[in-house]
């Protein structure tokens, strides 16, 4: 192979690689993109499934009104890695564990299929309480992220 053929292929490889880190940089989005940091929520409900996903976990919860009306939610947490490193692991979260869960609803209140919002914490039955979120991604410090200053 000559020395131009070579210099063209590097090129190609370099430009390729470029492409593929930067769609991965696109489909993971900063907080303020999706969810409003003045639309605090507070969820409780039973877990209906749970989905360990990059870039985000995600906790589906059945929300049950004071009118008596069910409301499917989404909850937005941080990256299975970082939930593992704050205590939650495939076995913390059980399908039909009531659980509630703080955040920040999302910018779309259409709530379709499910309404959604990014999790900041969640509280077990017996009291404990986990960050779920995700630091550094723009959402409010509130405290719930002990590593943010």
């Amino acid at each position: 192979m000559n020395k131009k053929m070579m210099i063209v292929g590097a090129a190609v490889g370099a430009a390729l690689s470029l492409a593929v880190a930067g769609g991965a940089a696109l489909a993971h989005h900063a907080f303020a993109a999706e969810f409003d940091g003045k639309a605090p929520v507070l969820l409780r409900g039973k877990v209906t499934r749970i989905e360990w996903i990059n870039p985000h976990a995600w906790v589906h919860i059945n929300v049950v009104g004071a009118d008596g009306k069910s409301t499917a939610w989404m909850v937005e947490g941080g990256t299975p890695n970082t939930l593992l490193r704050a205590g939650i692991d495939r076995n913390t979260l059980k399908s039909g564990q009531e659980i509630i869960v703080r955040g920040y609803q999302s910018k779309d209140r259409l709530c379709r299929p499910a309404c959604k919002a990014n999790g900041r914490d969640v509280t077990f039955p017996d009291g404990r309480k986990l960050f779920m979120g995700s630091s550094g991604t723009g959402a409010p410090k509130d405290g719930a992220d002990a590593t943010e200053k």
